[in-house]
């Protein structure tokens, strides 16, 4: 918790980003996933205010069970984050029930599928293996020893769930690798990916942290592109009709918006930046445990 304390709200504020970019940008995207995924998505903001509170609440009490509780929470909450983005993601990649009125015509129980949970399962083990880099990178005595074995455990558990969603998806979701045929050129992005991946693992066998940190970075941003070449121009695909589809063309907002949305994140988005950068930067290092440590 003293790893992630000074970083963990202010990497909060691009979910916050995000969701308010879409709803500016694309607010029939917005309209339409948020209101078939609603429990979901309820789901998803009980889990992140569940995970705000443990990081706050643990240090209130010196109690070994007080403690231990937030500790629970925190791990669960994390856990089904990961768990809910990846379960959202793996139903935009295989598509929805979209109709005619570019509205959801189905039951939310249809998200809970073997490819949405297979995603879900990647992207937890994803986390896993770049949350325990940065730990081992900023912990040190026994704490930093438990971290070695569990870096290699994460690594580990990605390498083999993403094999596994990468040739299940390549064997029953062929649309996904349609852009891909069309211009081999973008080819460069999975192979970029797939030696990113493998040098994540060697830095990780050499304990080279920093290194491993850098590449696992790079790994999720390569992932993020790929996710947005396979559904090109696509933002959410219509297993009724492709016509169907919600795109960037009848989705987006009025130019006026989007020029207004355009103006804000031109200002606002370095500043985020500048911010992150700072922080990391400022608290860079191992970490050391004092009267405020969490």
């Amino acid at each position: 918790l003293n790893a992630i304390g000074p970083v963990w709200d202010g990497n909060e504020v691009w979910l916050v980003i995000g969701g308010g970019a879409l709803f500016a940008g694309f607010p029939v995207v917005y309209a339409t996933v948020f209101s078939a995924m609603y429990i979901p998505f309820m789901l998803f903001l009980t889990f992140l205010i569940f995970r705000a509170i443990s990081i706050e609440f643990r240090s209130k009490e010196p109690m070994a069970w007080w403690r231990k509780m937030w500790d629970i929470s925190y791990s669960v909450s994390s856990i089904m984050l990961a768990l809910l983005l990846g379960i959202v993601l793996g139903n935009i990649l295989q598509g929805m029930k979209i109709g005619p009125d570019l509205e959801f015509a189905g039951h939310w129980l249809e998200f809970i599928n073997p490819y949405a949970i297979l995603v879900g399962i990647t992207t937890v083990a994803l986390f896993s293996m770049h949350g325990s880099i940065y730990l081992a990178m900023k912990t040190e005595g026994r704490l930093f020893a438990k971290m070695t074995r569990i870096v290699q455990n994460t690594t580990i558990f990605f390498v083999v769930s993403f094999t596994i969603t990468t040739f299940y998806t390549l064997i029953f979701f062929e649309h996904l690798s349609d852009r891909f045929k069309e211009m081999p050129v973008l080819f460069a992005v999975p192979i970029l990916a797939v030696l990113s991946i493998a040098n994540v693992t060697r830095l990780v066998a050499r304990r080279r942290y920093l290194l491993s940190f850098i590449f696992s970075t790079i790994t999720v941003s390569l992932l993020l592109i790929m996710v947005s070449i396979e559904l090109y121009p696509n933002l959410v695909l219509s297993t009724l009709d492709p016509a169907y589809n919600i795109t960037i063309w009848n989705a987006a907002a009025s130019n006026k918006s989007l020029g207004i949305m355009l103006t804000i994140a031109a200002i606002g988005t370095p500043l985020v930046i500048a911010y992150t950068t700072f922080v990391f930067w400022t608290f860079r290092g191992k970490v050391k445990l004092d009267e405020t440590s969490y």
